[in-house]
Order: C-alpha cells, then structure tokens, then sequence
C-alpha cells in the first residue's frame, strides 16, 4: 500500500489529492486526462437546480402549447424540439455513465440548489446512473430579514435528511464557514445521515461597476491564504465529530496539503491549482508530499493525519482566541 493512501467516503484512495466540481470534471476527455495525471478521484461538475427547473418549464411550456393546437398534431413534436426534450439531467447522467465506464478512480456525483424540493429523485437518479458517492453543495445564502440562523441550519438539515433517506450511496455535505457554531452544526448534518463534510464553499462575491452603476461578479481563483480558516476548523472538528473531513479552497502547494492533513483533513480538493498551473501540478504535488514523509521519518500520510489537531496539538487554545492576542501583542515587535 502506497505511503499516500488515503480513506473518504468508506473508499480507498491512492492519495489525498481529488479534483473538486469545476469545468475540469465536466467531460469525459478531460476526467480522463486528470486520471492519467494520478489524480485520486472526481468530483463531476454539479448538475444545478435551476437548469433542472428550467428544463422543467420548457417542457410544460412544450406539452401546453401542444395541447392547445390542433388534435392532428397530437403525438407529433417537430425534430428540433425533440432535442431539446434532452434535459439536463438526462446529458449529466449520461456523462457520469461514461465516466464510471471509462475510468478506474471512483467518481462522485455533484448536487447544486437551495429549495427543500426535488434533491430525492435527482440523488437516486445519480445513484442509479453509478456514482460511487454524492457532494451535495447547498449554495445558501440567508439575506431574508425574517429567517433566522436556525431556519438556515434547518434548511440543510432537512435536506441532508431527505437524501439519505433516497440513496444508499456515501454522501457528502459542502458548507460555508458562515454559520455561528460550526461544530455543533457539523454535528447536526451527521446525525441528519451525512457520511462527510466538505470545507469551504467558496461564496463568489458581488462587485459593484461604477462605469455601469450595476452589480458584477467575477470569479476568484483561491490563493493559499484561504487555507488558514479551513485549517482551524479542520482542527476543531476532527475529534468532535466522527464524520470524513474534505478540505476544499486553498489548496496549492505540497505544504497546503501536508497541513490540511495535519489537521485532520481526509482528503483535499483542488480546483484553481489546476486551473492556474495545469494538470502536471498533480505528479508534483503527490511527490511533494512522499518526499516530504520520507524526509520527516513518517512510514505514511495516514500517520500524520490529526496530528496536529484540536485535541492533539500541544496548545488547543491556540486554535481560538489566545491566538488572537499573541498576535496583536507581538505586532511591531
């Protein structure tokens, strides 16, 4: 067994190293491509619930215009509209078919909304379709005076519920750091059936033109320093609750990996890393961290893992506040 073998989702993983939802996981050519660079696994870029509704009202819109003409016509759509019949759910499953087929790294199924509506069938779709385990990123953003924190964590939880209760499959839950206690909650998905936890969900945030006086968005790829909060919470989480930790945003270099698995991390996701520097970065990376076990007498990255986490660390308070202050008071110094 290779010294970088890992375990997420009840499967073993020749590394740390996933590739998380992007564009890079979208297409067979290219999952193929992360496969041949030693990537461990795929998440597949997220089948979106507002292209499921969309494709939803098309066909109303079809079948409405359709029952209100002419009775001759009944049974008969014109080719062109026939294609577009082809939802977009139907073209994502077809794509995971291919991958399962065509790949030997497990492949895990992306699941993108908001609503408390329709995540079942689309879960047990996928895991009909082959997935070896679903992410489910509830991309949430609470900006309705009248829901309060508890609504919000509800809305998840209930989802999370909902899903488990339609497949059998691993599942994973992406979240934001944006909730008051994130243990607690963390602890609440479990129990609602989340197998594991994905930190963070990188929230691309609005801009405002002042040319246009409109609002813009752009996307961010990550930097390293992103990490750092991914680290703390890693670390806090680890030996609280018993649940596979991914952490996702920030990581780019062989050290970033090293220190989300001395946290507690089971695997790390990579996304702008690639995108910036390529898919040789992956070979790098994996050397990095074996040269890096090697150099420091670890027999294996499973070794490490947690090493440095809350419970762990000599300090745990340093995870906290007193952080805070040892900062503050050694500025200038």
């Amino acid at each position: 067994m290779s010294k970088l073998t890992s375990h997420y989702l009840g499967m073993t993983l020749k590394s740390p190293l996933v590739a998380s939802a992007s564009p890079l996981t979208s297409s067979l050519k290219s999952a193929l491509a992360l496969e041949e660079a030693g990537i461990a696994a795929i998440v597949m870029h997220s089948l979106f619930e507002e292209h499921c509704q969309q494709d939803n009202d098309l066909i109303h819109k079809i079948l409405h215009d359709q029952d209100i003409g002419h009775f001759e016509a009944d049974g008969y759509l014109p080719s062109p509209i026939m294609k577009k019949l082809k939802t977009t759910e139907e073209r994502y499953l077809e794509t995971l078919q291919s991958l399962k087929q065509a790949l030997s790294i497990p492949v895990i199924a992306s699941l993108n909304g908001v609503s408390l509506e329709g995540w079942e069938e689309h879960a047990a779709n996928m895991q009909q379709a082959g997935a070896d385990a679903l992410e489910l990123n509830i991309y949430y953003v609470a900006a309705n005076l009248k829901e309060s924190a508890n609504h919000v964590e509800n809305r998840y939880v209930e989802i999370v519920r909902r899903v488990r209760a339609a497949i059998n499959i691993p599942l994973a839950v992406k979240i934001s750091s944006q909730f008051s206690s994130p243990v607690h909650f963390v602890d609440k998905l479990k129990i609602a059936g989340a197998d594991a936890i994905v930190i963070f969900n990188r929230f691309y945030q609005p801009d405002i033109n002042l040319e246009t006086l409109d609002v813009d968005s752009h996307i961010q790829l990550s930097t390293s320093s992103e990490l750092l909060e991914r680290l703390r919470w890693t670390a806090i989480i680890k030996h609280q609750v018993a649940i596979d930790i991914a952490v996702t945003g920030g990581i780019h270099s062989t050290e970033d990996v090293l220190k989300a698995s001395l946290a507690g991390a089971d695997i790390t996701q990579l996304c702008s890393v690639l995108l910036h520097n390529g898919l040789g970065v992956i070979s790098e990376l994996n050397q990095g961290i074996g040269q890096w076990l090697d150099a420091n007498e670890y027999e294996s990255l499973a070794q490490l893992k947690g090493s440095m986490s809350y419970a762990h660390t000599p300090d745990p308070s340093r995870y906290e506040r007193s952080n805070y202050l040892d900062l503050l008071d050694g500025w200038g110094r």
